[in-house]
């Protein structure tokens, strides 16, 4: 009896310690965290696939309770280094709706269907991209959405973020066509999902998805987490407005087409 206790102690010890020590979660997981660094740091867009990429090698609750910490990390990270560089008036049009988005989702998560979702954003992405890179805009000119598209476009982003974590879209719809400089746009967006992230931290406490092992997985991952974003914020500094709109066009065009994939393969298309 003594020793299977003992045995039984091991292995708790060992399913804490090794919790993902086979090789195939962290070939998944590194290139996940780098992306999400690497989006957090500025390339916005590209950190949307870490989450479905963990999913494919553990439950998609737990995928989310593992990149959930180190967004905050991150959010962190990137606030600081853009802390004198964000826009006020887009934040007050756009956080209102997110508390409002992200509330909704939550009340709403039982009946709402990710696939739909992921779907209905994926369109809307695509054709905003598409019609960015038709319009051939010249760089000096701007456009300013009004104060309603700005709350209605911070709803969408809230709403998304927290059903699928694909909450990018729909700020970088509002933001992109004003044409900021690319470390305000950058900042502005790294001020609007720390606060989103925290706004979501209550309501995914709720979902009970925070344990030991979980937690310790995501401290392993941390230190590539920081590293890879402080690479995104230098690489974003060193870049010009030329290239800066053309790359985060093309990027949201990807996620776009990665999230209409995702829905039709939810429906059984794929």
């Amino acid at each position: 009896m003594r020793q299977n206790a003992r045995a039984s102690a091991v292995g708790r010890v060992g399913k804490f310690w090794f919790v993902h020590a086979d090789f195939s979660f962290y070939a998944i997981a590194i290139p996940a965290v780098i992306l999400l660094g690497l989006s957090k740091g500025g390339l916005a867009g590209v950190g949307m696939a870490a989450t479905p990429m963990l999913a494919t090698v553990v439950p998609p609750l737990q995928a989310a309770a593992i990149i959930f910490p180190i967004l905050l990390v991150q959010d962190a990270i990137t606030v600081y280094a853009y802390r004198y560089s964000w826009d006020r008036r887009n934040l007050i049009l756009l956080l209102p709706g997110a508390a409002v988005g992200v509330a909704a989702a939550y009340l709403t998560a039982s009946m709402v269907s990710d696939t739909a979702i992921m779907l209905i954003i994926g369109l809307v992405t695509v054709a905003f991209s598409l019609l960015q890179f038709l319009r051939r805009v010249p760089e000096e000119v701007t456009v300013h959405p009004g104060h309603l598209t700005g709350f209605l476009c911070g709803a969408a982003s809230g709403f998304t973020s927290m059903i699928a974590n694909a909450g990018s879209p729909p700020f970088q719809m509002y933001v992109m066509p004003q044409r900021l400089p690319p470390t305000l746009f950058v900042g502005t967006s790294a001020v609007f999902f720390g606060v989103t992230n925290y706004f979501k931290l209550i309501p995914f406490i709720l979902l009970g998805q925070f344990d030991r092992t979980t937690l310790l997985t995501t401290a392993l991952l941390m230190p590539l987490a920081i590293v890879s974003t402080y690479a995104g914020v230098w690489l974003i500094r060193r870049m010009s407005s030329a290239r800066f709109y053309p790359l985060i066009n093309g990027l949201l065009f990807a996620v776009g087409l990665r999230l209409v994939w995702s829905g039709l393969r939810g429906y059984g298309v794929f």
